[in-house]
């Protein structure tokens, strides 16, 4: 595997998802599945929004706010994915799932990695999964080519330990229902700059930074008839890219504003700052950037809003 070369075209290594935010109709009872099944910890909760992490400490990786609307059919979340650091501890959070009764949708090997689908209580697909050694992952003609194969489900277990935590868990992915695969590459590649990783899966694309599989996933297995995501509503309200260092920002500035999209807010939060942008179909995405280099937006005042 190799660095990409070109800082101005793509995304750096070390760009992650940082966090996701879901609307629930029960954050109290959302938060408990997430903390209970899957190994979250609070970092707070106020307002009635709970604020989780993979350690309990900064920065958080899941946030829950009220919903008061009724869920409805829009583009949005396909599955939010969190990654575990080893397939002992993907194995431990298997168990205890299948202990409690809680149900699962479906498992594979993708070959990169190894997967488990489920629901959260709101309806929400969750992904869990751990990641195989890169150099193993399958490719076909240099380009990397994820499958979906049966997964050794008895083979997974026999690793795990009841007792052991489930530390270490965070958001590794998100997967998008949307309702263009062109208009994604425009939005997902050209303006914020990841790599399309995978163009064969059929009805999907597959996004991003550095050498990792994907970090964002779409596609049009809902239709292409979608509305745009509603923000009462229960479901995905917002996800983040989150870059490794304030170097990176304007790169990604300048792409966004040769691809005229357009900047809704932008929120000083101290150790970074908070550019919120939405793709074509109306998801927000929310770019961090840390502190410590050019900031401003190009239009915008030096003295950007305070979080409130």
């Amino acid at each position: 595997m190799t660095t990409l070369p070109d800082p101005d075209r793509y995304l750096p290594d070390g760009t992650t998802v940082g966090y996701v935010h879901l609307g629930a109709s029960d954050p109290r009872g959302l938060a408990a599945f997430y903390r209970e099944r899957l190994g979250f910890r609070l970092i707070a909760e106020a307002s009635g929004t709970w604020v989780l992490s993979a350690d309990g400490r900064p920065p958080l990786h899941l946030a829950i706010s009220p919903a008061s609307a009724p869920r409805r059919r829009t583009a949005g979340l396909y599955h939010l994915a969190v990654l575990y650091p080893t397939r002992q501890v993907l194995a431990g959070v298997l168990a205890r799932l299948l202990a409690s009764g809680w149900p699962l949708q479906g498992a594979a090997d993708h070959g990169v990695s190894e997967a488990i689908y489920l629901a959260d209580p709101e309806g929400n697909g969750v992904e869990i999964y751990a990641d195989r050694d890169p150099d193993v992952w399958p490719r076909r003609g240099g380009a990397l080519a994820m499958v979906t194969r049966p997964l050794d489900l008895d083979g997974l277990l026999r690793l795990a330990a009841p007792d052991r935590e489930a530390a270490g868990g965070r958001i590794g992915h998100v997967h998008l229902h949307v309702t263009d695969l062109d208009r994604a590459d425009g939005f997902y590649a050209d303006a914020l700059g990841f790599v399309v990783t995978q163009r064969s899966y059929p009805g999907a694309r597959f996004y991003a930074a550095g050498d990792y599989h994907h970090h964002v996933g779409v596609n049009i297995w809902a239709g292409t008839d979608l509305p745009s995501p509603q923000a009462d509503a229960p479901g995905l309200r917002e996800f983040s890219v989150r870059l490794p260092s304030a170097a990176a920002w304007p790169a990604v500035r300048a792409r966004l504003g040769r691809h005229r999209v357009a900047v809704e807010d932008v929120r000083d939060r101290g150790e970074h700052l908070a550019v919120r942008v939405r793709d074509p179909d109306g998801i927000a995405v929310v770019v961090e950037v840390p502190a410590g280099g050019p900031l401003s937006w190009p239009g915008r005042p030096a003295e950007l809003p305070a979080d409130g």
